[in-house]
């Protein structure tokens, strides 16, 4: 498999996961500005879309969208319980958590990186985002992992999102769970050994 992946990007989730369960992997590093990958292709001709995360499988398949690609993956060591099983009610709210961060956090995070938005367009996101997080810093009061004790793909999600909020000054202080739970994920060895190649 071949994970196109930009630094710090949301595809660091499916890095993470891909080295929790130990799947053999090639890492392509893409530039989200030229849309080319470091090895010079044209992005594009690999994902219209454009964008990170997109795994190439062997067989030529390209998965592209993180809930997705996190789901598969999972779904490939079954036994390494990063995911419930499909059909079970555990997997739908395992799906419902995905969703809540890819449109919740993720999405509200990324119209911050828009530089054309101005201060109270701005305002007006953080409020939003701070009623997110103020939710699932409840959750993770009770609980370790979003899906209770053991950790999974959605964590790697969550995990991944959240460290962006550092460069729009947000201090997730005020959701002192969430501090814990960044904390505690940070310290898994396929984390840091993710977060090592992209940070370097």
């Amino acid at each position: 498999m071949k994970l196109y992946y930009a630094p710090q990007a949301c595809s660091l989730a499916s890095h993470i996961i891909l080295r929790e369960l130990q799947l053999p992997f090639e890492l392509v590093r893409v530039d989200v500005h030229t849309k080319r990958t470091a090895d010079g292709q044209d992005f594009y001709s690999i994902n219209p879309k454009g964008y990170v995360v997109a795994l190439q499988l062997d067989n030529g398949e390209l998965l592209t969208e993180g809930p997705a690609v996190l789901q598969y993956l999972a779904d490939l060591k079954p036994e390494a319980g990063l995911a419930a099983a499909n059909g079970t009610w555990q997997r739908v709210r395992l799906q419902e958590t995905l969703n809540f961060i890819t449109t919740e956090v993720h999405g509200i995070l990324n119209w911050l990186f828009n530089p054309d938005f101005g201060d109270k367009a701005r305002e007006i996101f953080r409020q939003k985002l701070a009623k997110r997080l103020a939710f699932v810093d409840k959750q993770l009061e009770r609980q370790d992992y979003l899906q209770g004790a053991q950790f999974g793909v959605a964590d790697a999600y969550l995990f991944t999102v959240l460290r962006w909020t550092a460069l729009f000054d947000i201090d997730l202080a005020a959701w002192p769970a969430l501090v814990k739970f960044q904390a505690r994920v940070e310290q898994r060895p396929a984390v840091r050994a993710a977060l090592e190649i992209e940070l370097a």
